[in-house]
């Protein structure tokens, strides 16, 4: 098992893309590329539990992190069950929004995990330590996606257990009626709020865009955690791509 959590407050740069086809070929290659993560979308693709954990085997040593459909209880424990490095939890806006998560993700005595054999303690064979080790190394990351969540910030940082926070910068717009407007001077500000409170926390940070040359700029902000670029748009991309040039030639 991978100790997310340390990868997490090391302050390294952590580079990944999203995955959100259930292609395990496609899967596969993106492993090979050499990613530091991937961010298998379970909430906006309609990924099953099964190609969940399909895609986490396919991806090897490659850490994933599964951002779940929504914030239930067996949503949470199905991902970590498939043997993911930890979640990313959408719509978290409340620090009991936050203690609730870190519940659901934490083994008795820090949580109320249901415990059971799964892919992720070897089928059993390593149970023991999979139990003992769980607690320490398996990320919980919260997406800040609503205002909401902006203005409840410090609190939301304040819950022990909470090991990131992911600023849905797409969301968060739609939140303050500005949908897609992310240079708007509300939107940027409620964006940098979260920033100035994590760095001052020092709780690590992450941010997806799909213009990888923006994420990247992030970094000079605080952000460390970054995502850029996703399966189905590698293929459409290089297609369209392709097809131009073929024009092209014509």
């Amino acid at each position: 098992m991978i100790n997310f959590r340390e990868l997490l407050s090391s302050g390294d740069v952590l580079c990944g893309t999203m995955v959100t086809l259930a292609s395990t070929e496609v899967v596969e290659a993106l492993a090979h590329i050499g990613f530091d993560w991937l961010f298998i979308d379970a909430e906006h693709s309609p990924l099953s539990a099964k190609e969940v954990r399909n895609i986490i085997q396919t991806a090897g040593s490659t850490p994933c992190l599964v951002r779940i459909a929504s914030k239930e209880k067996v949503q949470i424990q199905q991902a970590l069950d498939a043997g993911s490095a930890g979640i990313i939890v959408p719509s978290v806006n409340t620090a009991e929004d936050a203690q609730y998560v870190v519940d659901c993700a934490k083994y008795p005595p820090n949580g109320s995990r249901g415990i059971g054999l799964s892919r992720a303690n070897t089928y059993g064979l390593r149970f023991h330590e999979y139990l003992e080790r769980a607690n320490q190394e398996l990320a919980v990351v919260i997406q800040a996606e609503h205002i909401d969540a902006v203005n409840n910030i410090e609190r939301i940082c304040s819950v022990e257990g909470i090991d990131g926070v992911f600023v849905g910068p797409y969301d968060l717009s739609a939140s303050l009626n500005k949908t897609g407007l992310l240079d708007d001077k509300e939107v940027v500000s409620a964006i940098e709020h979260v920033r100035d409170v994590c760095v001052d926390k020092k709780m690590p940070l992450g941010f997806f865009g799909i213009d990888a040359v923006d994420v990247s700029a992030k970094v000079a902000e605080g952000f460390t955690l970054l995502c850029s670029g996703l399966d189905i748009s590698f293929m459409t991309g290089g297609a369209q791509d392709t097809l131009t040039r073929l024009r092209e030639g014509e």
